[in-house]
């Protein structure tokens, strides 16, 4: 062996071994070892950046944007928490229900960004069910990464190899082409998870619970206009009867209490519904469909631009106008350009609509109102504290529609070859700022720049590996002595080989490093380019059994509480399952 193979396989050790260790971040790690490569001679300066410019790495950039547009609309929560309901179901519909939405969200848009706004959406379905977040989240993870095999731009791995076949003089991959083999393999994976895959999750309750059950609870009225689906039906089919961290205490029917409700009374339309709860699920409440807050007609939370309101606590001080006086003649809403949609008095509960509520120091006010709310009054006298509440990502309608047209067209460019990805991503980022869905800031925020990083570092060490040799060596000594077995022994090589990388180094890494080993084999056999490069997209993007070689694995790592043995008890066995589905397909369609 030469120079150039022994010191570019040590430096390539070395990385992985750093990377194990997460002492650094990768993109540093990643970054590291491209510069030792350069100081070796190894690759030049051009080559080793290279990669800042390939048309994968350009892509991946704008479809973060396009990605975070379509979650700051809500889009996607709204359809998931619609899918899943209140119930708890039973282990098979409860996976099938979660699994199959998060796949085909992820087919379209980064699955990253999408595993990313769902965490918190399934933490609070476990916990309004009783179901154990550590029995969901990795579920979440898988259905991003199945779903994100499917399509072109499902994940950032297609598109790094999709960048350097085109820098080859190849092809690339088509929009749909991946679809072939990711779609049966993504249904598969989903059904192993959900009968198999289930059995094998660990099941660890939150610490938090405890101290969750005795928060403080605000207070919140909403009116039942005619566009609530539930008219005619009984709180029980309503679905209001068992919601976690929220309770339905009154009725008001024209001048007519009703408390405490039972589950066989009916809803009809002007109904006055009382709930005590926590902000966040108050909020949630007040965004349902046909629901609008009490004595704010011209004011539909679900039309609310995330980019302009926030939600903020307030305390009453005791200098405060507002003492002594309701919520309607504090004329709150018209000093402060902000709706009052709750209040907690020292888990007191108050039997009033709000706009009847006379306040009181140290009242607590749940409030909507515009960004910035919090710096203008923080010193005021009228609130003993000013602070933020909780996150929300919502959109008035027509921002939500216009987002989602932006990616069909989008989709529809690339997949009938009308511009190139790249071309079709960036239009599609453009538009969604010219629109206003997101701000010029919440599209800079968007951006994963480590992970850019990482995919062009990546490239250059790639580069790295097919200068040295060591791809040649590889080839010849690994992958192309099981051509002996025909195309299905080259195909589930490459799997293997391109899988155990994945188990230490971030897929998109893998991806760039075994392009050249792969581009070897091709050229050595003779095989058709798109089968061997479809196997190594798919290899690459199947990372289970350890939380470090997809993002939406380590995403999940800490959120769920999990151990590393957790993902290599369920990830082992969807591994080597999806495995052999993926080579059993590609040779039954290619060969």
């Amino acid at each position: 062996m030469n120079f150039a193979v022994i010191y570019t396989a040590i430096i390539i050790l070395l990385m992985a071994i750093v990377l194990l260790t997460e002492k650094f971040t990768p993109a540093l790690v990643m970054l590291s070892a491209l510069l030792l490569l350069i100081i070796g001679k190894i690759v030049t300066v051009a080559e080793a950046f290279s990669g800042f410019s390939n048309t994968g790495m350009l892509t991946v950039g704008f479809l973060f944007i396009v990605s975070a547009a379509l979650k700051s609309s809500g889009f996607v929560k709204k359809v998931i928490n619609s899918l899943l309901g209140n119930h708890k179901l039973k282990a098979t519909p409860r996976y099938l229900r979660l699994m199959f939405p998060v796949a085909f969200f992820s087919a379209f848009l980064n699955n990253t960004p999408v595993v990313s706004s769902l965490i918190h959406v399934i933490k609070k379905w476990s916990r309004r069910t009783n179901i154990p977040a550590s029995k969901l989240l990795i579920p979440l993870s898988y259905a991003a990464i199945l779903g994100g095999i499917c399509t072109l731009i499902g994940t950032s791995t297609n598109l790094v190899i999709h960048g350097l076949l085109l820098a080859h003089g190849e092809p690339g991959f088509g929009f749909f082409q991946l679809s072939l083999i990711g779609i049966p393999t993504a249904i598969l994976g989903i059904v192993f998870v959900a009968l198999v895959g289930n059995k094998l999750l660990p099941e660890r309750r939150e610490r938090i619970t405890k101290l969750d059950e005795t928060s403080r609870e605000f207070v919140a009225g909403v009116i039942v206009s005619k566009k609530y689906p539930y008219i005619g039906n009984t709180i029980e089919q309503a679905e209001l009867r068992h919601l976690k961290g929220l309770f339905l205490f009154q009725i008001l029917r024209e001048d007519e209490i009703i408390t405490p409700v039972t589950p066989d009374e009916k809803i009809y339309e002007n109904d006055r519904l009382f709930f005590t709860g926590k902000p966040e699920t108050i909020y949630e409440l007040q965004k349902t469909r046909g629901l609008k807050v009490i004595r704010e007609p011209d004011f539909n939370v679900s039309d609310v631009d995330s980019n302009k309101y926030k939600t903020y606590e307030a305390v009453v001080s005791n200098v405060s106008p507002f003492v002594g006086k309701t919520v309607s003649e504090s004329q709150f809403r018209e000093k402060y350009n902000a709706v009052i949609l709750a209040i907690n008095r020292s888990n007191e509960r108050i039997d009033k609509k709000i706009g009847d509520i006379k306040l009181r120091f140290g009242d607590t006010l749940f409030i909507l109102a515009r960004t910035g709310f919090g710096k203008r009054w923080y010193d005021s006298n009228n609130f003993g504290l000013v602070t933020s509440s909780v996150d929300i990502h919502t959109k008035p309608t027509w921002k939500s529609n216009t987002a989602l047209g932006i990616l069909l067209a989008m989709v529809l460019m690339a997949a009938l070859k009308i511009v190139p990805i790249v071309i079709a991503a960036a239009a599609g980022a453009v538009l969604m700022l010219l629109s206003n869905i997101i701000s010029l800031q919440e599209a800079q925020n968007s951006v994963d720049w480590p992970i850019l990083v990482v995919i062009a570092a990546s490239l250059g060490i790639g580069r790295a590996v097919d200068n040295s040799g060591i791809a040649l060596i590889v080839a010849n000594n690994l992958i192309v002595p099981l051509k002996i077995f025909g195309p299905l022994g080259i195909i589930a090589g490459i799997y293997v080989l391109t899988s155990l990388c994945t188990w230490v180094i971030q897929n998109n890494a893998v991806a760039a490093l075994m392009f050249p080993v792969v581009f070897t084999i091709a050229r050595s056999t003779g095989l058709p380019t798109a089968p061997i490069f479809i196997t190594l997209a798919m290899a690459a993007s199947s990372s289970f059994v350890t939380p470090i070689g997809y993002q939406t694995n380590l995403m999940v790592y800490s959120a769920g509480g999990y151990k590393i043995k957790d993902f290599i008890r369920i990830g082992l066995p969807m591994n080597i399952f999806i495995g052999v589905v993926v080579t059993a397909l590609i040779s039954l369609v290619y060969f």
